[in-house]
């Protein structure tokens, strides 16, 4: 059951991570290209152009970070092998060490120990566990990129839909209205696996979202002006 909660909180983890950054992205460049200009054609293509860019970016970060990681403790693990092998006393040590820290004491430490030096298996995880903090974040780098580049797609044509029904213009107040939305109910999302308060995160969220999107605004604004 714990691998599966883990499994999902991470994949939930990944839609939040794709979803914001896509949005937030695209809509900074989608009110800069609105504001300079008042055709919907160069709007959707800029956009669109910025969707399909800031997917790929951020599933091929997904994908090489994850991997990193799934590398980097797997080199550990081998460290750790060797190690155990060429000094169990030590290794016993750590596991005391270990156990003694979770409160455990006497007998039961010491069968604790028994167990864990018995399984090779259930001992390197252990002690990779102990010594690296290694998580299971990094353990699927291909379901990490397909989630966060597919997330990062949705959230990228949020601030597009109000570009398909209303003049420029008017678009450009729906589009800030419809984000401000997805970012709270995406932030408050955020917080129900952070611990964080729902509204106090959803707040932040949102904060950080529509700061990226006035930036947009300005530029465009500055871009506008610029004679051609």
């Amino acid at each position: 059951m714990k691998e599966n909660h883990d499994h999902g909180s991470a994949i939930i983890r990944d839609i939040i991570l794709g979803g914001q950054d896509g949005l937030v992205n695209v809509l900074g460049i989608v009110l800069a290209v609105a504001t300079a200009t008042s055709s919907k054609y160069i709007v959707f293509i800029s956009g669109l152009a910025a969707t399909f860019a800031e997917s790929i970016s951020m599933a091929a970060v997904a994908y090489t970070s994850a991997k990193a990681g799934k590398e980097f403790y797997r080199k550990k693990r081998i460290e750790l092998e060797k190690r155990v092998k060429k000094n169990p006393v030590e290794t016993r040590a750590t596991l005391n060490d270990l156990f003694g820290k979770c409160g455990l004491q006497g007998t039961l430490l010491n069968k604790a120990i028994q167990h864990v030096m018995r399984n090779k298996k259930e001992l390197h995880r252990v002690l990779v566990t102990y010594e690296a903090n290694e998580v299971e974040e990094f353990a699927h780098p291909v379901r990490d990129a397909a989630v966060v580049g597919f997330a990062a797609i949705v959230g990228s044509l949020v601030p597009l839909i109000a570009f398909v029904f209303l003049p420029v213009f008017s678009a450009v107040w729906a589009a800030l209205a419809i984000s401000t939305v997805v970012l709270f109910a995406s932030g408050a999302m955020k917080g129900t696996f952070t611990g964080v308060h729902p509204v106090r995160s959803g707040i932040e969220m949102m904060i950080v979202g529509m700061t990226a999107a006035i930036v947009g605004y300005v530029i465009g604004l500055l871009l506008g002006a610029v004679p051609v």
